[in-house]
């Protein structure tokens, strides 16, 4: 099994990766299948299209921009393109036609009355469905494709979908060099190599592209996390989406710099993982970390271990190759999707891959780097995703704060044992995975249970 760290760790804008960055991704390869078929197979014009959003993309969608994503994707706009761009005022122009230019073709379009959100039975394949139309001038659909956003900005199709292994799309075992699809043969690969995990990683990387491309792509993912932090950390005033959450990392900071003495661990993690979350928050720039929600637990932890502690840049790299490790076991064998297993599966995985990547560059064995993992997911178990307004604010924000605090926790007491303990994180995975198909509905992701509905209007 293969993931390439510089997929995993994706540069874009917020709010979240399933139910922003995806289904842009999504609407752009509509546009793009869209514009083949019109120059070969033609039609009655004008031409027509509608995207219909199911599932948790229709019950949290408005408040997780998926309407603002749609129009974007099909604007032929990337998460990544729009990274430093400012996207309200792109949208107040985007929001006001009626028409899109497909190279050269309009294509009708009402963001009002085309973005349809089906609150109906979700499709069976996944939560995160979405169904794309091109219709002709008598209304009949001529091109249709269906989407899933499986989690992290990750899309795949209707057709892919059944190739698919939660969810990642199976590779022949001598896909790469380490071809570790659990954490046992991670373990055993790296004790019969004498290689470490980083190594193991980067090795797997370098046959796929050179060590030049890979490390300018680390450094950019770790500079976006590192903006993204200073960026949070001077902003102030309300956050958008009607709850009138106040941003508090700015204040925060602003405090423990003041009297740095009375400043403990605990402070400085939550002030760096909520500046992060309320850029995610604002729809600003963030990496997804494994996703946009859990979008600030490792470059806190990374931002600490950097700040306070001297990492140095080789093992900034590092750090990310081994979170990149556990992130795509975690992936391959359950989920990172909130809609599919709840906020175990963002937080809770993001959790785990910080734990691991600060053990590793602590000096810690491969033993004590999968228990580090471990021990931070084993204490995500259950999180529901229930997000107050459909928004993530309200308890996401805070959230990250406290799976970056988790993760330090799991890696310096992982460090301290010698990496024999009872629980693998393989059954930890399993465990996960197991929890979130039993989980219901109303706590994946669609603000229909738990702390959603659980406020009192005053």
């Amino acid at each position: 099994m293969f993931i390439s760290v510089l997929d995993l760790f994706k540069i874009g804008i917020g709010p979240s990766s399933s139910h922003t960055m995806g289904p842009m991704v999504a609407a752009k390869n509509f546009r793009s299948r869209c514009v083949k078929f019109i120059a070969s197979e033609g039609g009655n014009q004008p031409f027509h299209v509608r995207c219909t959003l199911k599932g948790s993309l229709a019950f949290t969608g408005k408040g997780h921009a998926t309407d603002r994503a749609v129009i974007l994707g099909l604007n032929n706009y990337t998460p990544q393109e729009l990274a430093k761009e400012d996207v309200n005022k792109l949208m107040n122009d985007l929001s006001s036609r009626a028409v899109i230019d497909f190279n050269g073709v309009d294509i009708l379009f009402s963001p009002t009355d085309d973005i349809v959100f089906d609150r109906g039975d979700p499709l069976p394949e996944h939560p995160n469905g979405m169904i794309y139309q091109l219709m002709d001038s008598i209304g009949k659909t001529i091109l249709q494709e269906t989407y899933f956003s499986i989690g992290g900005g990750f899309v795949t199709t209707l057709a892919e979908i059944s190739q698919l292994v939660a969810p990642i799309k199976i590779e022949v075992t001598n896909s790469c060099g380490y071809p570790f699809e659990s954490a046992n043969q991670m373990i055993k690969m790296s004790t019969d190599s004498g290689l470490s995990i980083a190594a193991m990683k980067r090795s797997n990387e370098l046959e796929r592209i050179g060590e030049e491309e890979l490390d300018a792509g680390l450094d950019a993912i770790w500079n976006a996390m590192h903006t993204c932090i200073q960026n949070g950390m001077t902003a102030e005033g309300i956050l958008p989406g009607g709850l009138k959450v106040q941003r508090r990392a700015c204040a925060l900071y602003h405090q423990l710099q003041e009297k740095p003495q009375q400043a403990n661990l605990n402070d400085w993690l939550c002030a760096y993982a909520m500046a992060v979350n309320e850029e995610n928050a604002a729809g600003h720039m963030v990496v997804t970390a494994p996703t946009n929600g859990a979008a600030g637990v490792i470059p806190a932890v990374l931002y600490y271990a950097v700040k306070h502690e001297g990492a140095t840049h080789a093992q900034v790299r590092d750090f990310l190759l081994v979170a990149a490790a556990v992130g795509g076991l975690i992936k391959h064998n359950s989920s990172i999707s909130g809609a599919e297993v709840g906020c175990q599966g963002e937080v809770g995985s993001a959790s785990a891959m910080a734990a691991a990547g600060l053990c590793a560059i602590k000096g810690g064995t491969t033993e004590q780097i999968e228990n580090a993992a471990e021990i931070a997911l084993e204490h995500h178990l259950g999180m529901t995703c229930d997000p107050v307004g459909s928004l993530v604010q309200v308890p996401c924000i805070e959230r990250n704060g406290f799976g970056a605090i988790k993760a330090y926790t799991a890696a310096s007491l992982a460090i301290r044992g010698d990496g024999r303990h009872f629980m693998s994180l393989d059954n930890c995975i399993a465990a996960m995975k197991q929890t979130g198909l039993e989980m219901s509905v109303k706590f994946k992701e669609t603000s229909l249970g738990g702390l959603a509905v659980s406020i009192t209007e005053c």
